[in-house]
């Protein structure tokens, strides 16, 4: 308890230093925020081109239409698959026309074969899951021609990977970025109360009982600091889907888990820069 009114103090004291250290903490928090909101949409992107993912198996001509249903329900008890759909040569005509209008003339109805189109679960577009349902479907004696783009389908993956292991490693990167910052601001703290900390050391106070209320101020200026990143990356993020291109805000959850996250680096800061600079006063 009276860690905490020591470091509720400190604010108090010397409120300049303070806010400074608290904007300086938002601005630092704000890089990891930004990047954050970079990598939630491109996941996002990727997300919804992975939902175009579709294995299409086309049908040779004259196949029973009871060989077809066999086949549908078939695939479609397949748990890599989320849903199966037969696609006549009719409807394959009627999509062709309106998906490329500038042919519409050059189509007749024989032209396109009738497939069954099959999309897959989330969790299974990786390539070797589509490469298993494509060679599955395959095995049927009625399959013409299969098609799932597998060359796109691979580039996608690793697209994925890539983006995965970057935002890993950039996160990593400004979050020590931010815990050096705030370490900085901690030792401002220290150096400016250098001069209560000896008389404190003078009456027996220990290194322990010295450092709680700046572990506990980082803390508080983490929280404040994740606050304004927070709103700066909210205004950030307004200002690029008006003028640049629509993107998505954190939910409440993630935006609670960054505020908490500015917390614990706060915490950290302090716990990496009291301990050394401790010694020193």
């Amino acid at each position: 308890m009276r860690a905490l009114r020591e470091a509720l103090l400190a604010f108090r004291r010397a409120p300049l230093l303070s806010a400074l250290g608290i904007v300086t903490i938002g601005f630092s928090l704000f890089a990891v925020g930004l990047f954050g909101l970079v990598a939630l949409n491109i996941k996002q992107t990727i997300a919804r081109v992975e939902e175009r993912v579709e294995i299409r198996a086309y049908v040779a001509e004259g196949t029973a239409a009871e060989a077809i249903a066999a086949a549908l329900g078939d695939i479609g008890g397949f748990p890599e698959v989320a849903r199966v759909d037969f696609v006549s040569q009719e409807a394959a005509l009627s999509r062709a026309r309106r998906e490329l209008p500038e042919f519409r003339d050059v189509y007749d109805g024989t032209f396109l074969p009738a497939s069954i189109d099959v999309r897959m679960r989330p969790g299974y577009r990786d390539p070797e899951q589509v490469r298993s349902v494509a060679a599955r479907i395959r095995t049927y004696p009625f399959v013409d021609d299969l098609q799932y783009g597998e060359e796109w389908v691979e580039k996608l993956a690793r697209i994925r990977n890539i983006a995965g292991l970057a935002g890993l490693a950039l996160g990593l990167a400004f979050a020590i970025v931010a815990i050096m910052i705030i370490g900085t601001t901690i030792r401002m703290a220290v150096l400016a109360r250098s001069r209560e900390i000896s008389i404190m050391r003078l009456v027996g106070a220990t290194d322990g009982f010295i450092r709680r209320p700046f572990l506990i101020e980082g803390f508080v200026k983490g929280i404040f600091g994740g606050g304004v990143a927070l709103l700066m990356t909210w205004l950030a993020s307004l200002l690029i889907s008006r003028y640049i291109v629509r993107t998505t805000f954190f939910d409440a959850s993630f935006a609670t888990v960054g505020v908490v996250g500015g917390a614990i680096i706060g915490l950290l800061g302090s716990l990496v820069s009291i301990g050394r600079h401790l010694r020193r006063v």
